[in-house]
């Protein structure tokens, strides 16, 4: 049986565009440019249509690496999954969190036992525009996540703890494109188109782990809110016309260090679902640092109920028309994650459609043990 060896890093960033502490690392060795198979990022934009800052912080990645691994800048990227998320507000700060992967004979340490930290990828084919937010999209996506498993080493949907995906979103130019041909797109709206393609990619999630009984229609997605998945984390981009899937997990084929574990977040403010995360992986909240584990990175998704309240109080978060819905959600739970963690650099994702219950979300720790 195949044995992977799986190492994460967190590095801080001065900006979209800081490549300087990944390259620093990789000139002390302690990253290998030829291992790393993803890398997920917080950008400081506004995590909207046009923000730059996503598409900027892959170039800059991705001309940074291309002589290091001998190819072209356009060809990273169909070697390592980057997923950049727009958006660190309040406290939330930005950084990147790199992913490597190398084969290795079995697991050396003796004393090692159960099953530790994996990570699987997969991409679908390119979507036509008229496909986004359809059913098109969640069964490519449940194909992907398939596959990402077994890249992965998973068998057991009970074992994989988080999906991240990257999606696309409709432009006016894909809409025209699709009308062209005589389709017609799930919306004319940019920003609704976004909503769309994270649902129906955390829905594929769902139909590929089996958390979700029956067959998925185009109309159930963004309307049959009771259906999601538990460990999904979509977010869309312009800079893409296909999903980028990313599965972490755990395995008994992994020799990693690492452990990853999640929880759900019913709403924005449900601090016991990020406790029960963190004292799964053996964290206790306020505790100071021991020898025992460490605390890597959580992820988390993030929205404003739809319902208009949270916990029977009506919040204004939808009714802004200054600052969108999601960047109110993201400053909140990132607020609150940050609090029970001891620090801002936690990757929160806002937009959570199908990505847990209504107004919640899940969240996911990984730790060195």
């Amino acid at each position: 049986m195949r044995t992977t060896l799986v190492d994460v890093i967190r590095i801080a960033t001065k900006g979209p565009g800081d490549v300087s502490g990944l390259l620093s690392l990789i000139a002390q060795r302690r990253i290998d440019p030829t291992s790393i198979v993803a890398i997920l990022g917080k950008t400081e934009g506004n995590g909207g249509v046009n923000d730059f800052t996503r598409e900027f912080a892959v170039a800059a990645l991705c001309a940074a690496l291309a002589p290091l691994l001998d190819l072209p800048p356009r060809s990273v990227e169909a070697r390592i999954a980057f997923v950049m998320s727009g958006g660190t507000e309040g406290v939330l700060s930005p950084h990147l969190t790199v992913f490597t992967r190398h084969d290795v004979v079995g697991r050396q340490d003796a004393a090692m036992s159960g099953k530790r930290l994996s990570i699987g990828m997969a991409h679908t084919r390119d979507f036509l525009p008229e496909e986004l937010g359809r059913v098109a999209q969640i069964e490519e996506t449940a194909g992907a996540v398939t596959a990402a498993m077994a890249d992965a080493g998973i068998a057991d949907p009970r074992d994989v703890h988080f999906v991240q995906i990257k999606c696309p979103l409709l432009t006016s130019d894909r809409v025209e494109a699709a009308s062209a041909r005589g389709n017609k797109t799930v919306t004319s709206s940019a920003y609704a188109s976004m909503a769309y393609s994270r649902g129906a990619s955390a829905l594929g999630v769902a139909v590929a782990l089996g958390e979700i009984d029956g067959k998925i229609r185009d109309e159930d997605v963004l309307r049959r809110l009771d259906l999601f998945s538990s460990v999904a984390s979509t977010s869309a981009g312009i800079e893409l016309m296909h999903n980028v899937v990313i599965v972490l997990g755990n395995s008994a084929s992994s020799a990693s260090a690492f452990e990853i574990a999640h929880a759900v977040m019913r709403d924005a403010i449900d601090a016991a679902a990020v406790i029960d995360a963190l004292n799964s992986v053996g964290l206790q909240v306020g505790s100071q640092p021991t020898a025992g584990p460490q605390l890597v990175n959580i992820f988390a998704k993030a929205e404003a109920s739809p319902s208009g309240s949270v916990r029977g109080f009506r919040h204004t978060m939808l009714e802004d028309t200054d600052i969108s819905a999601t960047r109110h959600a993201r400053a909140a739970v990132g607020g609150l994650i940050a609090g029970l963690a001891g620090t801002g650099a936690v990757y929160v994702s806002g937009g959570a459609e199908h990505q847990g219950p209504p107004g919640g979300g899940p969240v996911a720790v990984i730790t060195r043990r």
